[in-house]
């Protein structure tokens, strides 16, 4: 995956759109625009995207630690990138929306499942231990469920935006 100079700066730079987006919102619990972005970035720039998912990741352990909350960040973030790249291209255009809030809003009701291995690993939990902390998850993967659904309707204003930005790339 090759990328250009150019590249280089706007996945930088979109990657602080994330992470800045992640910083102003941290009042409200589970609350983001993360999964909005991923999908928006993975619809447009297709692979390229893991490029400002990963400055994303890096600069959250920079800012907030490289601690162990922050290791499930390896691939959380992937995972919603990875179900948008299974999806067809070619989904018809009045779908799109539909799919791709369904889509967000699923990886924010399972994001705790999707933390639970490797805090189990982590924290030593047993079976009923990693259990008991998906349980207690429960309301604030509700949350964040719910919040990347109603968040996700910015999803296709964003795509618009990006690729009018990636058409007008030439004329700067």
């Amino acid at each position: 995956m090759k990328i250009t100079i150019r590249e280089m700066a706007v996945f930088g730079m979109l990657g602080a759109v994330m992470f800045a987006s992640k910083l102003l919102m941290e009042l409200l619990p589970n609350i983001h625009l993360l999964g909005v972005l991923t999908v928006a970035y993975t619809v447009v720039y297709r692979k390229k995207a893991l490029y400002p998912i990963y400055i994303y990741v890096i600069l959250n352990g920079i800012f907030s630690g490289f601690a162990a909350w922050w290791i499930p960040y390896l691939y959380v973030w992937a995972l919603l990138w990875g179900v948008i790249m299974l999806l067809p291209q070619d989904l018809p255009k009045k779908v799109q929306p539909a799919v791709y809030m369904i889509v967000c809003a699923l990886h924010g009701f399972s994001f705790g499942l999707l933390y639970a291995p490797v805090q189990a690993l982590l924290f030593g939990l047993d079976m009923k231990g990693m259990l008991a902390w998906i349980v207690a998850g429960i309301p604030f993967d509700l949350i964040q469920g719910v919040s990347n659904f109603f968040c996700g309707t910015l999803i296709m204003p964003i795509v618009f935006t990006l690729r009018l930005a990636e058409r007008n790339a030439g004329n700067w």
